[in-house]
């Protein structure tokens, strides 16, 4: 595991270099609560599916990484996607990359494509949010009493120094009143790059509506809706999810 300071403090991150040096680096951005061990040996996996270098960060408050200082604001996958996310690619050295993220990861990716236009060769969105909806809050209120009421705080705190504050911090603003007219689909016809957009027909914090939404407003999507898959389509159907991203990227190359 290697550390690079951004902004507040460091960032742990970890590379995998693929078999095809000219090829965009993906950048994988973690759900509300994941991190880079979270992603387990997925990234490996898809620098052998895509033969592309790999590299996974945890953000600020998560895994190794430097803890929030503060609470989180509606805003904070905005500060991420603006602030955040180019410094760490300016850091690294890591030019038009392409965005695999997840959930949360997965709208701050579609922040950054259409915030900086020209500057992401892609962007795999697993499971994206664009706006609010009912089943999200019920399930994130669900999550609020498993972490207070069963073994799930022991198990997260397997992958963060600070395990509250991850927590809390994503659940809270979450719930938070001011989120629910939280809503990104202004990004999404800004951004030039192709899309892949990929849900689950069982995930249990968004509808398709979402990656529907993604389609009609941006130019370049491709959707895929996957069977007997919840809100974790790269652990639920990994083989299925390599096997669109390995198609989608050797597309980008021709």
């Amino acid at each position: 595991m290697s550390f690079v300071t951004i902004g507040p403090g460091r960032i742990e991150y970890e590379r995998i270099d693929g078999e095809h040096p000219s090829a965009p680096t993906f950048v994988m951005l973690h759900e509300g609560l994941g991190s880079v061990a979270m992603w387990r040996d997925f990234p490996a996996q898809l620098a052998r599916a895509s033969r592309s270098t790999v590299v996974t960060y945890s953000r600020h408050g998560y895994g190794h990484s430097e803890p929030l200082h503060g609470s989180r604001d509606v805003r904070y996958m905005h500060h991420e996607a603006i602030i955040v996310l180019p410094l760490f690619l300016h850091a690294l050295g890591i030019e038009r990359p392409i965005l695999f993220g997840h959930s949360d990861g997965a709208s701050i990716a579609l922040i950054y494509a259409g915030s900086t236009p020209g500057d992401v060769a892609g962007v795999v969105a697993l499971a994206p949010h664009v706006m609010v909806e009912d089943i999200s809050i019920t399930s994130i209120a669900a999550a609020k009493v498993s972490y207070q009421t069963t073994d799930l705080r022991a198990r997260l705190a397997r992958y963060h120094d600070d395990v509250d504050g991850a927590f809390w911090g994503w659940n809270n603003i979450w719930l938070s009143p001011a989120f629910r007219s939280w809503n990104i689909e202004e990004y999404l016809p800004r951004i030039e790059c192709p899309i892949l957009a990929i849900q689950g027909e069982q995930d249990e914090y968004g509808t398709m509506e979402q990656i529907e939404r993604i389609a009609r407003a941006a130019p370049r999507v491709e959707t895929l809706r996957l069977e007997n898959c919840r809100h974790s389509p790269h652990r639920d159907r990994p083989e299925a999810v390599l096997a669109a991203v390995a198609r989608w990227t050797a597309a980008l190359r021709e």
